[in-house]
């Protein structure tokens, strides 16, 4: 597989926050869900098999081994979070702060809708040296993609932060976590959660607004999410 991200034109600017079906071979379907419920090494060949109702060999014609299959679903899940990150940050052109919202905000989507895919990222401690190398080399990238709007934010005075690249890490460290304890019919929906966790990562990046509430946050246009109230003044902000 490449490791380049894909680069294909922007899709629509709604296209980021909508989220279908899953679209991946049954095979990778049942083999997702067998290493969330097992664990990778907890889980086997036939284990797999036995779920999508064909016989090992049969499974080995679409896959060679395991290891390819956990390789292939962690790859699907980065590049799918690059691509919308790239959308995101597209859509809010050159403005350090609408990409920065923007782009946490597509994140903590994904982690959400593609809770399961998502949560594999677990297992990275299971691929074997090569598969890692891929996957970490994607994974840097969509935090350098961060970066940049963070450090581009503290060149215009938007963020005050003095360490731009531990406050991404914790950023995203953040944003990830939403896979481990999200629930769809808990009491938030992806989109609020999405908004909060927007408004602690500006805090984490030092936007002054976000720690006096006198802000609207800069959503990408066309967002369905509301501008955060202010907690000096329930139900008011400041724009």
């Amino acid at each position: 597989m490449s490791t380049e991200p894909s680069q294909n034109t922007t899709p629509p600017a709604e296209h980021w926050r909508s989220y279908g079906p899953l679209g991946l071979h049954p095979i990778l379907v049942h083999a997702m869900e067998a290493f969330n419920e097992h664990g990778y090494h907890g889980t086997s060949v036939r284990d797999i098999a036995g779920r999508v109702g064909v016989t090992v060999p049969a499974l080995y014609y679409h896959y060679d081994n395991k290891q390819a299959l956990l390789a292939t679903l962690l790859e699907t899940s980065i590049k799918d979070v690059l691509d919308r990150c790239r959308a995101a940050a597209g859509e809010a052109g050159d403005d350090p702060l609408a990409r920065f919202c923007g782009m946490v905000e597509s994140i903590v989507l994904y982690m959400a809708h593609r809770q399961q895919l998502a949560f594999l990222d677990t297992e990275i401690r299971s691929l074997e040296p090569q598969n890692r190398a891929r996957y970490v080399a994607l994974r840097d990238y969509l935090e350098h993609m961060l970066l940049d709007s963070v450090e581009a934010g503290r060149a215009r005075g938007v963020f005050t932060t003095p360490i731009p690249a531990d406050a991404t890490r914790s950023v995203l460290i953040m944003c990830q976590g939403v896979a481990n304890w999200f629930r769809a019919d808990g009491p938030l929906t992806a989109e609020e959660v999405a908004e909060r966790h927007v408004l602690l990562s500006l805090g984490a990046v030092g936007h002054p607004g976000a720690v006096t509430g006198d802000f609207t946050i800069p959503l990408p246009r066309h967002s369905s999410l509301a501008p955060v109230p202010s907690p000096r003044a329930s139900g008011s902000h400041t724009p």
